[in-house]
C-alpha cells in the first residue's frame, strides 16, 4: 500500500454512493475531491442471502444504481451491516434499537462493511469484517444511550466513534470498519482496480 492512490485519484470523477457523514468524512483521508450522490435504489434482499453477504450484495446494489448514469465516473458503493445471529441494520425506532443492544450486549458479533467500485463499466465488490465484542449492559445502559439519540443512524444500533466506544469491551480488526470505511483496505483495492489506468 502506499499513499500515491490520494495523487491519482485526483483524476477522477470521484463518486461516494453514500450520504453517511463518518462515510465522507472516512473518504476524504484518501480522496481530496469527491461528490456525493447517495443511492435510493431498492434494498430488498434476496431470499437466500447468507447474512454475511448481505454487505456486499447492498453495497454492489447502490454502486451499480449510481454507476449506470455516471458511467465514466468512479463510483463507490458501501454498505455496513452487523450479523449477531441476524442481520442488523438501523434500528427502526426506540424498541428496536433496544432490541438490537440487548442482543448485542456481552456478546461477539461482528460488523461487515461491504464496499464496490465501478469504473467505465467494470466493478469488483469485496467486504472487511471485524469481529466486537460488548460489554454486559444493563436496562439503564441501555435506556441511557438511546436517550442519546446516537443509536437510530447506525447499524446494530450504536457507534463506535461516539458514546457507543463505552459498550464495546473490545475490537478484532481494522476500527475504521466498524465507523462504516475500511480505509487501508479500500486503498489498496483502489490501486488494484485502477491498476495503470
Amino acid at each position: 500500500m502506499s499513499l500515491k492512490i490520494t495523487e491519482k485519484l485526483s483524476g477522477f470523477d470521484v463518486i461516494l454512493a453514500s450520504a453517511s457523514p463518518r462515510r465522507k468524512e472516512l473518504l476524504g483521508l484518501i480522496c481530496k475531491s469527491f461528490r456525493i450522490i447517495p443511492s435510493d435504489c431498492d434494498e430488498t434482499l434476496p431470499g437466500n442471502i447468507a447474512p454475511e453477504d448481505t454487505a456486499a450484495y447492498l453495497s454492489k446494489v447502490k454502486c451499480e444504481s449510481i454507476a449506470a448514469v455516471y458511467e465514466s465516473s468512479l463510483v463507490i458503493g458501501c454498505d455496513t451491516v452487523v450479523v449477531c445471529g441476524e442481520v442488523m441494520g438501523k434500528p427502526e425506532d426506540a424498541e428496536d434499537a433496544k432490541r438490537m443492544l440487548g442482543a448485542l450486549s456481552g456478546r461477539d458479533h461482528k460488523v461487515i462493511t461491504g464496499v464496490t467500485l465501478s469504473y467505465k463499466g467494470e466493478s469488483v465488490t469485496f467486504d472487511e469484517v471485524t469481529k466486537v465484542r460488548f460489554l454486559k449492559l444493563d436496562d439503564r445502559d441501555i435506556e441511557l444511550y438511546i436517550e442519546s439519540k446516537e443509536p437510530f443512524d447506525k447499524a446494530g444500533a450504536y457507534g463506535i466513534q461516539g458514546l457507543g466506544a463505552m459498550l464495546v469491551e473490545r475490537i478484532d480488526g481494522d476500527f475504521f470498519n466498524v465507523v462504516g470505511l475500511p480505509v487501508s483496505r479500500l486503498a489498496e483495492e483502489l490501486e488494484r482496480f485502477l491498476g495503470n489506468r
